[in-house]
């Protein structure tokens, strides 16, 4: 119990430098010079430079370690003391405590940059011993440990009454905002509230829980620093935490004019897009032409400008943002590049495809369109793909590859009201005129509900088959109106005409000519359970 185990001895010699205002040792060494340093607690006390014979400055460190490990309790409460010695033909400096020698300084470890004599370095490195003889001192003193288990106490209890009164402020701070909300006087706007909520609180127990870190760590710095066999953690840690923040302070500000240039740079890429919206709106209202840009590719055009633009943007900004140039960063880049490239071959043809769908203006939105077995309205032509509403509601998405790369049949681009022209045909055989057919089939459409009675139905003859004719009717549908409803009811037509007029059809096969007719008398219409239409109203 006599020895002291930890306090000198712990720490004499230790691997790692510390700032210093003595001028020996170095404020920034290399390994060897680390080897050479003598510390004290973490303390840079002085680097020894000077070679006795065969003895290396590296040795005589190892060889001071081991005689502060031998110093009793006793010795370390005798002060510090300098005897001018001669030791190996070199003047020198001896250290003792409690008439033991502690160290020499000879004048071959001075460097001679620091301009002090052999007194003045010895006087140095005695002061700073001192300090850390006398803080050992008092340390070990038995009323200094119970001191030091009193202010733990106490400072634990200040702790704990900070964290309380950080949780009782949060509380109040949850009531407060809770209160303005019930009463509408939150600068928030209510819809937004169901996706953020009190996000005011939230922000405020987020500093809170930093804040008592910090106190957390301030306490165990403090209390660490108050007992000899913990006093090397407690000054570590505040050394640590003062050399990070200076760290986080010195980028930060290193960074400020890098960030300025980014912030200029994304200003007037901004301003230079508030421009070419108001050219590209101008051009799509009709009041400015430019050759190359119509109207219906002026939102297509404005997205990709933006893109281009923003890139070129980015990349004049990207080598002021900071890190720019670190390793870290690099790697990310190259592994987000190398993902854009392995996934990007699929997406880059839909979306060549759209531009193509785009700017060949083979359809556009509204647009009753035919795409293979898909007939509907284009509700939506994206970057990737077009969206089709077919008749019976669906919603069927095409990727813009397929689209451009099959037929496209737009019933409605060469309409200027939205109307769209309806076709359908039948097949009637020889035994019956063609001129009453095309009067019973223009009656069927004069009938039928939907139609533009405006533009005449027209009937074409497209083909004399082998045993029947192919007729085709083809009308013009009010703006608005459904195709497939419109079809539907015109069919329905069709049938009770042809009926009404003792006329089979023949549609869709011809086989053999039946005895009879076939066709549906009109008193035989409505058989159960279907109602005629006075009924039913």
């Amino acid at each position: 119990m006599n020895r002291i185990v930890l306090a000198l001895l712990t720490c004499c010699i230790c691997l790692s430098a510390f700032t210093t205002l003595a001028a020996e040792p170095r404020q920034e060494p290399t390994e060897q010079e680390r080897a050479r340093t003598v510390y004290i607690f973490h303390h840079p006390v002085v680097m020894l430079q000077a070679k006795f014979g065969l003895t290396t400055p590296e040795e005589r460190v190892l060889r001071i370690r081991n005689t502060l490990r031998n110093f009793t309790q006793a010795d370390v409460q005798q002060p510090l003391k300098i005897i001018p010695v001669t030791r190996y033909n070199q003047p020198g400096r001896l250290i003792v405590m409690n008439d033991k020698p502690v160290m020499l300084l000879a004048e071959n470890d001075l460097d001679e940059g620091d301009d002090l004599t052999l007194d003045q370095a010895a006087q140095r490195v005695l002061a700073r011993m001192e300090a850390q003889r006398a803080a050992l001192r008092d340390q070990y003193d038995s009323g200094w440990l119970v001191l030091s288990v009193v202010k733990t106490a106490v400072g634990m209890l200040v702790l704990a009454f900070f964290w309380y009164g950080a949780y009782r402020s949060w509380q109040w701070v949850t009531h407060f905002y809770q209160r303005r909300i019930r009463e509408k006087r939150s600068w928030v706007p209510p819809r937004w509230r169901d996706f953020i909520g009190i996000f005011e609180s939230r922000l405020y127990a987020l500093l809170m829980i930093v804040v008592g870190i910090v106190a957390l760590y301030a306490w165990l710095s403090w209390v660490f620093s108050l007992f000899p066999w913990t006093r090397i953690w407690g000054e570590s840690l505040g050394e640590w935490a003062i050399r990070v923040l200076r760290e986080i302070a010195l980028s930060i500000f290193s960074a400020l004019p890098g960030l300025m240039i980014v912030l200029v740079i994304f200003l007037i890429t901004a301003f230079i897009l508030k421009l070419l919206k108001v050219v590209l709106n101008q051009i799509e209202a009709g009041r400015l032409s430019l050759p190359g840009i119509h109207p219906d590719t002026v939102g297509a055009t404005r997205k990709l400008i933006s893109v281009v633009v923003w890139l070129f943007a980015l990349s004049a900004a990207y080598p002021f943002l900071p890190g720019a140039n670190s390793l870290a960063f690099k790697g990310i880049s190259v592994f987000f590049g190398l993902m854009l490239t392995l996934g990007s071959a699929g997406v880059m043809n839909h979306a060549m495809s759209g531009l193509v769908l785009i700017y060949s203006r083979a359809l556009r939105k509204g647009d009753v369109i035919r795409v293979a077995d898909n007939e509907g309205l284009v509700s939506e032509i994206g970057m990737l793909a077009t969206k089709i509403i077919t008749r019976e509601n669906y919603i069927v998405t095409l990727p813009n590859a397929v689209v451009v790369s099959g037929k496209i049949t737009n019933l409605s681009s060469q309409s200027t009201d939205g109307g769209v022209n309806l076709t359908v045909g039948v097949t009637i055989g020889y035994d019956t005129p063609w001129r009453q057919v095309q009067a019973m089939l223009e009656l069927a459409a004069m009938r039928s509900e939907g139609i533009d009675t405006s533009q005449p139905p027209l009937v074409r003859q497209l083909a004399l088959m082998d045993w029947y004719i192919s007729y085709e009717l083809q009308v013009r549908l009010r703006p608005g109106e459904s195709l497939a409803g419109a079809r539907n009811a015109l069919y329905s037509h069709i049938q009770d005409v042809f009926n009404e007029f003792n006329v089979q059809i023949m549609s869709p096969n011809f086989v053999m000519q039946p005895e009879g007719a076939v066709m549906v008398a009109k008193e035989h219409w409505y058989p159960a359970p279907a109602t005629p239409p006075d009924e039913g109203k």
